[in-house]
């Protein structure tokens, strides 16, 4: 299990850069292009509509032709489509490339969150926030590495360096052995033939709630965070005219947040209950959002990002923990709907601030953020209200057979 988890953050490792390749050099592209920011937001949303069908289709080829081989083929068209991305194809190829490189990391994250959610039965928020932590190295990294070849012209290669890492990462795949663990990762549905049998409900009624209530919450979370990671630095170039270069760091500053938040949420989550640590996270999002129109200077921007990705850092890892212990029993179900409807928040939510760019001020766009997560907010107290519910009638279950033995 232990090198299983570990090839698990090597490919989030991947998928984090992946994630951020694009937006770290969109002003650059952009220009590149001759396109306005609402280009630039079609082409994140194709992105996002690539990663919503990887997700919704891996399960599915999960099924025919193993976790392992699922894996591999996502990774070949991670290569194909950031090798793509190096060639600086006419534009509207650029879009089917998006949709291509989204399938592929879309694909990755949906398969390792369901083989270590099902498979990880202790201190799962701890497993994941690990997978997490080496996301948001790899999405720190990516922008530090962009900014220094947007200095010196190279910033296409940027491309390339995702491109090479997915090759090392289906070479590891590939050559990876692990024991006992190896027959789970090839098995297929030997049932897939025969469609006759009766299906199961997965949801009852009540679960059918909570998920809707984790729908919208991953739909406004991941559209809040790529917009962020995305669109950051084409608005401090906006907002405060710094250069191109020194905009794509507040992406790394964000993502270095991130992921030292992530080395504690899982033990914080654990010590203090999901429910809290996201309602709290949710929270302080909402003051950030709300402060970040006021900054007027790069010190306090670049504060602000900082504490955004401190305090958003686990809200994802945690946040989907947290929905499959709620509805038990239909984990590779649920983490693969969370993960889609992330997904197209993802798209919708970056094409809607890239409208914005260009046709409202600045700090309207910053404003459009916060109005976002007081959805989120007003959806962590649903969530904690939902487990105290559950909490209330377990104790009361536990007291009925304690009182008749």
């Amino acid at each position: 299990m232990k090198r299983l988890i570990w090839i698990g953050c090597l490919s989030y490792f991947l998928i984090g850069l992946a994630h951020v390749v694009l937006g770290s050099v969109l002003p650059v592209i952009l220009e590149h292009y001759g396109r306005e920011y609402s280009a630039g937001g079609q082409l994140i949303f194709a992105q996002f509509a690539g990663f919503l069908g990887g997700v919704m289709f891996s399960p599915w080829l999960n099924r025919r032709i193993g976790k392992k081989g699922t894996l591999l083929l996502a990774l070949a068209a991670l290569f194909v489509a950031e090798s793509v991305y190096t060639l600086l194809p006419p534009w509207e190829w650029m879009y089917v490339t998006g949709i291509v490189a989204g399938f592929g990391f879309g694909m990755i994250e949906a398969v390792i969150g369901t083989i270590i959610i099902a498979g990880v039965t202790h201190q799962t928020a701890v497993a994941m926030s690990r997978l997490e932590v080496f996301f948001g190295v790899g999405a720190m990294l990516m922008p530090l590495l962009a900014s220094g070849m947007i200095h010196f012209g190279w910033w296409r290669w940027s491309f390339l360096a995702v491109a090479l890492f997915a090759l090392i990462t289906f070479i590891c795949w590939v050559k990876g052995s692990f024991g006992a663990l190896d027959a789970m990762l090839k098995a297929r549905d030997i049932n897939i033939q025969q469609p006759k049998q009766p299906k199961v409900p997965v949801y009852h009624k009540g679960q059918k709630r909570t998920l809707v209530m984790f729908v919208a919450f991953f739909f406004l979370y991941v559209g809040v965070e790529m917009s962020l990671a995305n669109f950051m630095p084409s608005m401090l170039i906006e907002k405060m005219s710094m250069d191109k270069a020194g905009a794509a760091l507040s992406v790394t500053f964000f993502w270095i947040a991130m992921s030292t938040g992530r080395l504690f949420a899982g033990y914080i989550a654990e010590k203090i209950r999901y429910r809290s640590y996201v309602l709290i996270s949710c929270l302080a999002a909402l003051f950030l959002f709300t402060l970040f129109p006021f900054t007027n200077q790069v010190w306090s921007a670049f504060a602000v990002i900082t504490l955004l990705g401190l305090f958003m850092s686990g809200i994802f890892s945690i946040t989907l923990v947290f929905a499959n212990k709620l509805m038990p029993g239909t984990e590779e179900s649920t983490t693969s709907i969370l993960i889609a409807s992330g997904g197209v928040g993802g798209a919708v939510l970056p094409l809607i601030i890239g409208w914005s760019m260009d046709h409202l001020a600045v700090n309207q766009t910053a404003s459009m953020l916060a109005v976002f997560s007081v959805g989120l907010f007003l959806l962590s107290i649903a969530a904690f209200r939902v487990q105290h519910r559950y909490d209330q009638v377990g104790s009361s279950s536990s007291a009925i057979e304690l009182t008749n033995p």
